[in-house]
Order: C-alpha cells, then structure tokens, then sequence
C-alpha cells in the first residue's frame, strides 16, 4: 500500500475519494483528473498529482487540498 492510501475496513481512502466526500468535487470532476493523470503517465511518462491536476482545472482550492492532504496524514498515523 502506498502512502497516498489508507486501508479502513474493505475501502482504500485515496485523495480523489476523499475530496468528493467532502464535497469539494464531483465524481464526475475526479473521473476527468484522474483522465489527465492516466494520459500523462503514458504518454509523457510523468505522474502527477491529482490535487495538483484538480488545482490547474480549478476544480479545487489549495485550502481544499491541504485540507484532503490532511484527512490523509491523519489517517496515516491512525492506521499507519
């Protein structure tokens, strides 16, 4: 598991997840980002964050990403 994951019973929390529990995005928003994410990783062999793809669309605010960084830290010491 890596670090941008959280197992909590059978779910993996993962940034687009917890986002759009939070209300911050759409589904439909995630399903674009992680669109670019997939399409660069092949065709540019780079990897990008989805908080940092959601931050250039203007999907998210930075307040709002740190704030899902922080749901995420939080779990990473609750669940190690």
């Amino acid at each position: 598991m890596s670090n941008n994951t959280r197992r909590t019973g059978k779910r993996q929390l993962r940034f687009g997840v917890v986002a759009v529990e939070k209300g911050f995005i759409t589904p439909d928003q995630l399903f674009e980002a992680l669109k670019v994410q997939v399409r660069e990783d092949l065709e540019k062999e780079t990897h990008r964050l989805l908080g940092e793809i959601l931050l250039e669309q203007d999907a998210m605010t930075h307040e709002q990403r740190d704030e899902v960084l922080e749901v995420l830290e939080g779990l990473r010491h609750v669940f190690g």
